[in-house]
């Protein structure tokens, strides 16, 4: 563009030299441009400054060699010729690429700082969790044998069952709180012994924080049920661990672990195949047994963990079974079974009593029923429940973060009365809750991870 307004001020200043001109453009062998100007002329001396046609000559001369650099220079920095063009497209191209990639890198980066950062979060939690569980054995209200069982948390465990279909949940979002039910006196029957007066007995007072000690890995571990036998029979001792998880409709596999440590590590060192499925999460293991709920049915079995075999099998008079009078999460949790320092308990509810939780102590070999206790507490309205001492109780919700014990029943005297001591629902999902009489400390199942949570007892 520079070179066409010189050789247009060239042309103009030429006027008073010739009355035509002429501008030629061709390229010469090199491939560069060549531009000729011709001023025509019959009569060389009509001009009045004929006299300086040296200097025209220089002139142009100059304008030539000027307009080369210029077309030069226009080629080199990708000016308008065709192939200047192509060099410059390239470039550009080039140059958009490169903005992308480092857009890319630039997200990457990002990406990969958040993860760091949730990383290091969760590695601030694991340690936590170990200064906790640590703390917890030395606790003043968790004293008793089998205390230094419990370790560290480790890995998830890999375990990995066939795929299983869920259980339904009947109940899952239909929670009432049972605060609404005031204390009431329950119907008992006259003339059994007092259950409550256990040794070293007293009313539960405090529930801590839940110390995660492992984690399912499967979605048949979304909820289950992990315990200790607290009276072992051998070669069983009290460290060994049982673990089932009870997602499925054909749930058979009790897994044993010789240590807690490896449960949380992962590799049982036993997988007991049952000989019939097990329905929800209210198993316990009590005197070398494994006391549970055969599938859709209204009986209680025990699977002798020696033998390898059931050796006694009873129905729960009236209760009700697969999904009649479950706990609030639903999951089939009409008979729940329990052990405290007085023995074994079956949790349940009929038709009789209306959807309200019925309590009864049962003989460990024959399952036969020794005493029943009816409450007015309604078992649809609270989330679990447990026995310390000959007294039930129960756990306002599965999924509320700041849930509380709301509910006790004393057998002892056969009335309820309303509590609220805090218990902390961490994961959002609470489908089991056990105590153990020789830890003195709950177990739970909370959303895939095995919890414990540290007690304290009023003294007797």
């Amino acid at each position: 563009m520079l070179g066409t307004w010189l050789l247009l001020c060239g042309g103009l200043a030429l006027g008073c030299r010739a009355e035509t001109a002429f501008l030629r453009r061709a390229d010469d062998t090199t491939g560069r441009c060549t531009y000729t100007f011709t001023v025509a002329s019959p009569m060389e001396a009509a001009c009045p400054d004929a006299g300086g046609e040296p200097e025209l000559r220089a002139e142009l001369a100059a304008l030539a060699a000027r307009l080369s650099r210029l077309e030069n220079r226009e080629r080199g920095a990708g000016g308008s010729g065709p192939r200047g063009g192509d060099a410059g497209g390239a470039r550009e191209a080039a140059y958009s690429e490169l903005l992308r990639a480092k857009t890319r890198l630039e997200e990457e980066k990002g990406r990969l700082e958040q993860e760091n950062e949730e990383l290091g979060r969760r590695l601030e939690s694991s340690a936590q969790e170990i200064a906790r569980l640590r703390a917890s054995r030395c606790h003043p209200g968790g004293g008793g044998p089998g205390r230094d069982t419990l370790r560290a948390p480790g890995k998830a465990p890999r375990w990995d069952p066939q795929p299983l279909a869920y259980q339904e949940l009947q109940s899952e979002r239909t929670e009432i709180p049972a605060s609404r039910l005031l204390e009431e006196t329950a119907l008992g029957r006259p003339g059994s012994e007092d259950l409550g007066a256990a040794t070293g007995c007293g009313e539960l007072v405090w529930v801590g924080e839940p110390v995660v000690f492992g984690r399912a890995d499967s979605i048949a571990g979304k909820y289950g049920v992990w315990m200790k036998d607290p009276e072992p029979v051998p070669p069983f001792t009290r460290e060994t661990t049982w673990r089932v998880d009870t997602v499925g409709t054909e749930v058979r596999q009790l897994f044993q672990y010789e240590a807690a440590e490896q449960l949380a590590q992962g590799y049982p060192t036993k997988v007991h195949i049952l000989p019939q499925p097990l329905e929800s999460t209210g198993a316990v293991v009590y005197r070398g047994g494994l006391f549970f709920q055969p599938r859709r049915s209204r009986a209680v079995a025990r699977y002798d963990l020696r033998g390898e075999t059931v050796t006694a099998e009873r129905e729960i008079p009236g209760a009700g079974y697969h999904g009649q009078y479950p706990y609030s999460w639903g999951g089939y949790t009409d008979i729940d079974l329990a052990v405290d320092e007085t023995g074994l308990w079956v949790i349940y509810s009929t038709e009789k009593a209306r959807g309200a939780i019925v309590l009864s102590k049962l003989d460990p070999e024959t399952l036969e029923i020794r005493r029943t206790w009816e409450t007015k507490i309604r078992k649809r309205g609270v989330a679990n429940s447990f026995v310390i001492c000959g007294t039930l109780y129960t756990v306002s919700s599965y999924s509320a973060p700041n849930a509380t014990i709301n509910f006790a029943y004393d057998t002892a005297t056969s009335t309820s009365r309303a509590l609220s001591i805090p218990f902390e629902n961490r994961f959002r999902y609470l489908s089991m809750v056990d105590y153990n009489p020789t830890e003195r400390q709950l177990f739970a199942w909370d959303s895939f991870n095995m919890v414990i949570y540290p007690i304290r007892l009023s003294q007797a």
